[in-house]
C-alpha cells in the first residue's frame, strides 16, 4: 500500500500549481469584461460615501516598489469600505507637470535650449500621456480596481479650470494675499512647467517665512560652551564596542577643551 492511499484528501478542480503569471491576467481580464468595479458602484449607490483621494504619481517611467505599496494599500482600503456598505469610488490620477518629466526628456537626448518653449512643452505632454498609459497597464497588473476609463490628469483643461475656480472662491472670501515664502520644491533653473507655480500665495493664518540674519559664527559661539560641557560630562562615562571606539575618540576630540577654547 502506498502512503498517499492512506490519506483522506478531498478532490478539487484547483490545480496544484498556482501559475499566477497566467491566472492573474485571466482573472483581471474577467473583471474588466464583467465590469466588476462598475457593478460594485451601482450596488452601493445611495449609501454613505467614502472617497479616498489618490495623490497622483508622476508620469515619468515604469512603476517601482513605492508605487506598488501606495496603490495596493489604497486598494485594500477602498475594497474594504465597499464591502462594508460604503459607496467608495476610486478615481486614479497622474501629475503630468513638473521637473521629473523634463528630466526624462533631457536624459533621452533632447536639449530644450535648442527648441522653443512651446515645442518642448509639447514634447513633455506627449511623453507624459505615453507614460500614463504605460503606468495604467502596470497598476492594473497589480490588481488595483478603479475607474480606469476616466482618470484625472493635471494637464486636462477641465482640471486646470477647476483649480482656477477654487482659487477664485478663495479670493472672494479674502483668503488670498501676496507674501514672501521660502520655496524648497523642485528649485531647478531649467524647469518650465513649474514657473507659473512660483508665485506662491499664503493663507492669513500662516505667516510668511522670515529669515533671521544670524551669522553662523555667532550661533556656533552661543552653542560651543554647552556642547563642550555636555561632551566632557557624559561622553567619557561609557565605552563603545571595540569596532566603534573610533567614533568616541573622534567625538572627544571635537569636545576637547583646548580646541574649543581656542576656537572661541
Amino acid at each position: 500500500m502506498r502512503v498517499k492511499d492512506t490519506l483522506n484528501l478531498g478532490k478539487t478542480k484547483f490545480k496544484m500549481r498556482g501559475n499566477l503569471p497566467v491566472k492573474e491576467v485571466e482573472r483581471q481580464k474577467a473583471w474588466e469584461e464583467n465590469r466588476v468595479y462598475e457593478q460594485r458602484q451601482k450596488l452601493n449607490e445611495g449609501k454613505p460615501s467614502f472617497v479616498l483621494h489618490d495623490g497622483p504619481p508622476y508620469a515619468n517611467g515604469d512603476i517601482h516598489m513605492g508605487h506598488a505599496m501606495n496603490k495596493i494599500s489604497k486598494d485594500i482600503i477602498v475594497r474594504y469600505k465597499s464591502m462594508t456598505g460604503y459607496r467608495a469610488p476610486y478615481v486614479p490620477g497622474w501629475d503630468t507637470h513638473g521637473l521629473p518629466i523634463e528630466q526624462k526628456l533631457t536624459q533621452a537626448g533632447y536639449d530644450r535650449k535648442k527648441m522653443s518653449t512651446n515645442d518642448f512643452r509639447k514634447l513633455c505632454q506627449e511623453y507624459a500621456m505615453k507614460q500614463v498609459k504605460r503606468q495604467m497597464t502596470e497598476f492594473k497588473r497589480l490588481g488595483v480596481s478603479g475607474d480606469w476609463q476616466h482618470p484625472y490628469l493635471t494637464l486636462q483643461h477641465e482640471f486646470e479650470a477647476a483649480e482656477v475656480r477654487v482659487f477664485g472662491a478663495f479670493a472672494k472670501r479674502g483668503l488670498i494675499y501676496k507674501g514672501k515664502k521660502r520655496f524648497t520644491g523642485h528649485g531647478h533653473p531649467n524647469q518650465l512647467w513649474l514657473k507659473p507655480k512660483l508665485n506662491i500665495t499664503t493663507l492669513p493664518h500662516r505667516q510668511p517665512f522670515m529669515v533671521k540674519k544670524w551669522s553662523m559664527v555667532k550661533v556656533f559661539l552661543k552653542m560651543a560652551k554647552p556642547i563642550w560641557w555636555f561632551g566632557q560630562r557624559h561622553l567619557g562615562r561609557f565605552r563603545l564596542p571595540k569596532g566603534l571606539q573610533w567614533m568616541q575618540t573622534s567625538t572627544m576630540r571635537l569636545f576637547n577643551r583646548k580646541a574649543m577654547i581656542g576656537s572661541l
